[in-house]
């Protein structure tokens, strides 16, 4: 055998060596990692669209460092501890063996481990580099409902939220405002913040990076989260206080205004929200209460926009353990930023609409995302036209099956230029989708740019989404029709990620009806920028709708973001605002509120169930119309219903079992034909006994003893209403 052909045998056997012990990428991840690599080897500054920490104090060997979600088991997320790789937030469930445990967790890499992706450390580990993430009230207790549940009108006592931890992710929070404070503006209910952008520390134990303030004295000293990419907003502030705000003796009181918080200003990358979302459930736990965790934001650009990314994968392991998520739905229902397209080997084309590059100093172009089907390729490029549709320069078809290379280039035409890069995957990691991002600046508004895109047979989804140098942009901008063989977008298929989780609560907006001084009913409908579903996997989304139209809410005191103030409270000698906000950003905290006060009622419903019931509750009305039993694709199950949703989770028996304070005891366990029930009030003369099929049984109390003798054996609850409570315990009868 000749030299060379036993060289060659050797490259191959190398090359599918190297192939293996390495991690399993996505084509966005390796593009973006060729580009780091061709930055950090240069030594040019890291662009703003890369998500990385830069720590300034710390005593670790490099000051950048860039961020990674990531999925395998805990015997590689253990290994990777022990090799010192700075690791976080492992989700889920501890491992018998290696084969049935797999979880999620944030990882971050400096500049010079950067290669190390591409070793036996990191072999069956998939890694994607995070991508960022973007960001009245008294009618609106009325509409959905919630005034009667604070009141407790024909309930066993009002709901408030009260033990039930609201968690907010998001940017512009102020720790000082009243709107935070009990109802008697005495104390502060900010259990901890944590401010992911501020370098100063201390960082909260086992993450290395931020600024917690988990006290009332630093909270109230830092006054607010500091300048970040969004500088001095005010957008969690608004938010928060939907959720839970006191109203600081004014009507614009949240949904559950006696729960507590727990706020993160979090670093804009999915590696940051992951490790937002342990330390609230960590804190959470630690304090015996339940969380819903709020989420005014989301992106089209990441993720799989099916319920299959990473995400949503980490949302599921969460509700497994009893975290309630809400999430904006999306503001691009009046945008036709969409296309399906069902190919049987012919050609779409149609013109890319951009962003104005005057209104955005960190404009850079549009982003072009496409999901084929399984096993069905497709091919994407650009043509560009001048004013009068005439071809001036076009790009080559580019397809999923072959393009398996980072492609950064560009057209000129003239002494114009035109920037395009494409990333593709022929199968995707997490769902075995073929999928191409297509991102193009150009800055001569008097050309036409135009997506091109062919595939034998099946069916592509496209979306267009302005995208900024920052990495971050939420908006739509339509695809139009412009000229012969050319299409115009729709509004289809909007909901973005992480809203496309199964079990998040995805909210879609309308306006607040109320009554007006004539006795007339005004508002009611949905709001125009309130994305449409469903999933382009044909899942239903969203879940239900929110009042989400000129919501008056709380702003920072701290904020540099120009409002109209539409109201003001003067608390220890500084002056709270409240404005209008619109957005599925402010249907979504209305959801999460409502939430906490199910749980408040029954703190043993599973996240599931309080999904379930908010669904299975909500109203319908002339504006609604009549919702089929699959959902609908704007309103989702309907209006939320706070009041009905909180009669039927006082009824609903909790599948979750968790740790509270009962004073009352039950014994034997297991029993076989008595069941000793003692310190429960004398007022309580019967128990409910409800079997694993919910049927309910009533049976008295007598001598502090309850008969099973007409229980058949099987596992049973014990449930009480206790001072407004639901409480319950399990016993099994032999």
């Amino acid at each position: 055998m000749s030299s060379r052909i036993l060289f060659l045998i050797f490259v191959c056997l190398f090359s599918i060596q190297l192939a293996l012990s390495q991690a399993i990428l996505s084509a966005t991840s390796k593009s973006d990692l060729k580009d780091i690599d061709r930055i950090v080897n240069n030594k040019l500054p890291i662009p703003d669209k890369y998500s990385t920490l830069n720590l300034s104090t710390s005593k670790k060997e490099s000051k950048s460092y860039f961020s990674f979600v990531c999925k395998s088991d805990k015997f590689k997320f253990s290994e990777l501890v022990s090799k010192g790789y700075w690791v976080s937030g492992f989700i889920g469930n501890e491992p018998t063996d290696k084969t049935n445990s797999f979880g999620i967790f944030s990882l971050r890499l400096s500049p010079n481990q950067l290669q190390d992706l591409y070793t036996n450390d990191f072999t069956g580990v998939y890694v994607e580099l995070s991508q960022k993430n973007q960001p009245t009230l008294e009618k609106a207790l009325k509409d959905t409902r919630a005034d009667s549940v604070h009141l407790g009108i024909g309930l066993p006592e009002g709901y408030t939220g009260k033990d039930v931890y609201i968690g907010i992710t998001d940017w512009g929070f102020d720790y000082t405002s009243p709107m935070f404070y009990d109802t008697a503006l005495q104390e502060s209910r900010i259990v901890a913040a944590w401010d992911q952008f501020k370098t100063s520390g201390p960082a909260p134990l086992g993450y290395g990076y931020g600024t917690e303030y988990n006290t009332q004295t630093a909270l109230q000293e830092a006054g607010s989260d500091t300048s970040n990419i969004y500088s001095f907003a005010t957008h969690g502030t608004h938010v928060a206080g939907i959720a839970g705000g006191s109203g600081a003796g004014t009507p614009n009181r949240g949904m559950a205004f006696e729960s507590k918080f727990l706020f993160v200003t979090f670093l804009v990358d999915e590696a940051a929200v992951l490790d937002a979302w342990e330390w609230m459930y960590q804190k959470a736990l630690a304090d015996g209460k339940r969380l819903v965790v709020n989420m005014s934001w989301g992106l089209y650009h990441f993720g799989t926009l099916d319920g299959t990314s990473l995400l949503s994968q980490a949302i599921t392991a969460y509700s497994d353990l009893g975290v309630v998520f809400a999430n904006s739905a999306g503001n691009n229902g009046n945008v036709n930023f969409h296309i399906k397209k069902e190919f049987n080997n012919d050609l779409l084309k149609s013109k890319i609409d951009f962003y104005p590059y005057s209104s955005n100093p960190n404009m850079w172009g549009q982003s072009i995302h496409a999901w084929g089907e399984p096993e069905k390729s497709f091919s994407a490029g650009i043509l560009v036209n001048n004013n009068l549709n005439s071809l001036l320069v076009e790009s080559p078809l580019y397809s999923t099956d072959n393009t398996t290379s980072y492609i950064d280039t560009f057209l000129v035409t003239g002494t114009d230029t035109i920037w395009y890069n494409i990333s593709a995957d022929s199968a995707h990691s997490l769902n075995n989708r073929p999928t191409m991002r297509l991102r193009v600046k150009n800055t001569n508004t008097s050309l036409k740019i135009l997506l091109k895109s062919t595939a034998i047979n099946g069916i592509v989804h496209y979306w267009n989404v302005t995208e900024l140098t920052t990495d971050v942009g939420n908006w739509g901008m339509p695809f139009s029709a412009s000229g012969p063989g050319t299409v115009a977008g729709d509004n289809l298929n909007g909901v973005s990620e992480p809203s496309c989780s199964d079990d998040v609560i995805s909210v879609a907006a309308y306006a607040t009806q109320y009554q007006t001084p004539g006795g007339s009913n005004a508002g009611g409908a949905i709001a125009s920028f309130s994305s449409f579903g469903p999933r382009y996997d044909g899942v239903m989304k969203p879940d239900i709708a929110a009042p989400g139209v000129s919501i008056i809410s709380s702003m920072s005191s701290f904020t540099d973001v120009a409002f109209t103030s539409q109201g003001s409270v003067d608390f220890n000698g500084r002056t709270y605002h409240f404005a209008k906000l619109s957005g599925t950003s402010m249907a979504s905290p209305m959801v999460a509120g409502i939430a906490a006060l199910l749980l408040d009622a029954n703190p043993y419903l599973s996240a599931q169930q309080v999904k379930e019931i908010l669904m299975q509750t909500a109203r319908q009305d002339n504006y609604t119309g009549s919702i089929p039993p699959e959902g609908s694709n704007r309103w989702g199950a309907g209006k939320v219903n706070a009041y009905a949703a909180v009669q039927l989770a006082l009824q609903t028996i909790g599948q979750l079992e968790i740790k509270n304070d009962i004073s009352w005891l039950i014994y034997p366990n297991p029993a076989k034909d008595n069941l000793n029930v003692i310190n429960l009030p004398i007022s309580i003369e019967e128990v409910e006994i409800i079997d694993q099929n919910g049927k309910v049984t009533y049976i008295k109390i007598k001598n502090n003893s309850i008969s099973l003798q007409n229980l058949g054996s099987g596992s049973f609850w014990i449930r009480v209403l206790l001072n407004g409570k639901i409480q319950q315990q399990k016993f099994i009868k032999l």
